[in-house]
């Protein structure tokens, strides 16, 4: 059984914005991911922080999610999910930082 996906958006103390994915992202819930995504984007003022280290799963679905957004986000990622990032070229794209 799949963890279920939980999205939070919250401000860091310097005041940028950050949504946080927790569980799993796949086809079933992608569309729910880009949703919240694109709605952070389109609310912060500049760089939106998109904190991944809290997920467990994220398929090609939420890979591709991330990809039109690449010049507005910064990821922090899992030492897990790293790998998955630099293959699909997000590492080239964008800043990802480690937890």
């Amino acid at each position: 059984m799949s963890t279920a996906l939980t999205l939070t958006t919250s401000h860091r103390p310097d005041g940028t914005p950050v949504l946080t994915a927790t569980g799993e992202v796949d086809m079933s819930n992608a569309a729910d991911f880009a949703a919240a995504l694109t709605r952070a984007v389109e609310a912060a003022p500049g760089q939106l922080t998109v904190n991944l280290t809290a997920l467990q799963y994220l398929d090609s679905a939420g890979l591709a999610v991330l990809f039109p957004h690449v010049e507005r986000i910064h990821l922090i990622t899992s030492p897990l999910l790293a790998p998955v990032l630099t293959i699909a070229g997000l590492g080239d794209l964008m800043t990802v930082t480690p937890a």
